[in-house]
């Protein structure tokens, strides 16, 4: 409460005293504002402790903004990582919380109040709104022990033995399942990390063996091309010796065909060319070339005629074969 200071008087006692001037109580509204201004420069502060632009705290801690408006991936998988965790929590308890229960064949549930003092459930709360003006300074008087006044309908449930949720009896099947699933789980990866060990050393060892092979295919290598270049080497060099004794031998030869040549050209000449087979005799050659193919073609058409008539009474014996058995069947 504020209070207005009036001129000072002296009293005949030599102390100052003030008075403050009556005033109503300002109306307020039931119910807090909460809507956000608009424009926090429109309200007015009397103490910067309440101006929303003051900040209250340690500065130190303050969070900086980033340079740039893009978000920095490495806090951006962080928070990620943080709701995916959330929501696999969330889906856990929503899957393996306790729950209510099924009733028996014939009931139902109900929500009942488990309280000690029973109170009427309702949308509607009474309110009611209270004003007063107290002297400032004094002592707050004990708070007295609530107790609700009793409302509403007494009710009660029968329950007969049985119908209750036993823990223990209740979570054996899920204490099997998550026991069984867990030591399932632990062999699986037992089994995977013995796996996954075997098929390193598998790995190792197939590295120092392609190695080894490795080394093995360059040293052959490297031998096959020295043998292939000794090989051309000395192809190269039998070449050479075999095309200077062609050379030699081609020399020695026209040498020799010239002298023989120069000596008797004519009867050489007559005698190759009746070698070659221009001079021959006109009976020999009319006795080859016409009655030696007429004759061939006369015996090839005798054989043949032959042929075709053994091939006709082979199939009329076969025929006569025929007829005789089958007659002989139906005599049968």
């Amino acid at each position: 409460m504020t209070s207005t200071l009036q001129p000072q008087n002296e009293s005949q006692s030599g102390v100052y005293t003030f008075s403050s001037r009556p005033r109503p109580v300002p109306s307020r509204p039931k119910y807090r504002n909460t809507a956000p201004l608009l424009n926090e420069e429109q309200g007015s502060y009397g103490n910067i402790m309440y101006d929303r632009r003051v900040f209250r705290g340690n500065t130190y801690a303050q969070n900086v903004l980033p340079i740039t408006s893009q978000p920095d991936p490495v806090e951006f998988l962080r928070q990620q990582e943080a709701r995916r965790k959330a929501m696999s929590r969330k889906r856990v308890k929503e899957q393996f919380g306790l729950k209510t229960p099924e009733p028996l064949e014939g009931r139902k549930n109900m929500d009942v109040q488990t309280e000690t003092y029973l109170e009427e459930l309702s949308d509607h709360i009474d309110d009611t709104s209270v004003e007063c003006q107290t002297d400032m300074f004094l002592d707050k008087p004990a708070t007295p022990l609530f107790i609700p006044a009793k409302t509403g309908r007494d009710a009660a449930t029968q329950i007969e033995e049985g119908e209750l949720f036993d823990f223990d009896v209740e979570v054996q099947p899920v204490l099997q399942v998550l026991v069984g699933k867990t030591i399932e789980q632990a062999l699986l990866e037992v089994e995977e990390e013995e796996e996954l060990t075997s098929l390193r050393a598998q790995q190792q060892v197939f590295k120092e063996i392609r190695n080894a092979e490795l080394v093995e295919v360059q040293r052959m290598e490297e031998r096959e091309r020295r043998l292939c270049l000794e090989r051309e080497n000395r192809i190269k060099q039998q070449m050479a010796v075999l095309e200077k004794e062609k050379e030699t031998a081609e020399k020695i030869a026209a040498r020799a065909f010239a002298q023989q040549y120069l000596s008797d050209l004519l009867p050489s000449v007559y005698s190759n060319l009746r070698d070659s087979g221009y001079f021959y005799d006109p009976v020999k050659r009319d006795v080859e070339t016409g009655f030696l193919p007429w004759l061939m073609e006369e015996v090839s058409s005798t054989l043949e005629q032959r042929y075709v008539a053994r091939t006709v009474l082979d199939m009329l014996i076969q025929d006569v074969t025929n007829q005789r058995f089958e007659a002989f069947q139906l005599k049968e």
